[in-house]
């Protein structure tokens, strides 16, 4: 039998035949997908350097900072208190910083600076009292009245620990730079401003003011 040819030029459709047993859908070809561009990586696009500083006009950024420095203060606090700690309590140190400054003073008087009922403030100052560091006196204008007031040696430790304390928080500040310092005391001013309390009296000054403590804080039984 004679072989057939094929004509040239024609295709050749066996080599374009599927192999037995192939699918139609094995000869559908797929188009690529084109990747989506990934976001950009860290880093990339920024300039190098120190990071801008984090926004300050948020209230609780603001509050961590005051309650990690208050740490430091209630730190120092403790320490100028450490030599007189077996005669006197924070909160009977509290009061006797308002008879420091104010002076002679009524009991009623004394317990509203303290924010604390009359019967507490009394308590307080008999164990003031049995300490040696107040004592009572009758009100020059009113005989009926009885006025509490600091002894010589009551007003010694109030002076000793107010030193103490002044020396330490200078130290820290003292590791400040200038501009530091400064901003610093506009911080600390306004704080004070919007916390109701004066502010500490210069080293020559008549003496220190009371700290603004809650009324939680005294809590003297």
């Amino acid at each position: 039998m004679p072989e057939s040819k094929t004509p040239a030029g024609a295709a050749d459709d066996t080599a374009a035949a599927p192999p037995a047993g192939a699918t139609d859908d094995a000869m559908v070809v797929t188009p690529a997908r084109a990747t989506p561009p990934g976001p950009p990586r860290r880093g990339h696009g920024r300039r190098r350097g120190r990071h801008p500083p984090a926004a300050t006009d948020d209230v609780e950024a603001v509050t961590r900072a005051v309650l990690t420095a208050s740490r430091l203060l209630v730190a120092i606090s403790a320490r100028s208190l450490a030599a007189v700690e077996e005669r006197v309590t924070l909160p009977q140190f509290r009061m006797l910083m308002v008879l420091y400054t104010r002076g002679a003073t009524k009991l009623v008087t004394l317990a509203e600076q303290l924010q604390v009922a009359p019967s507490t403030a009394m308590r307080m100052v008999d164990r003031l009292i049995a300490a040696g560091l107040a004592d009572r006196q009758t009100n020059p204008d009113n005989r009926r009245e009885t006025l509490l007031r600091l002894t010589d040696e009551g007003r010694g430790t109030v002076e000793n620990v107010t030193a103490r304390r002044r020396t330490d928080i200078a130290a820290v500040v003292a590791r400040l730079t200038p501009a530091q310092r400064t901003a610093l005391v506009e911080a600390l001013t306004a704080f004070s401003e919007a916390g109701g309390e004066p502010l500490a009296g210069l080293p020559d000054d008549s003496g220190p003011h009371p700290l603004g403590w809650p009324a939680a804080a005294v809590t003297e039984a």
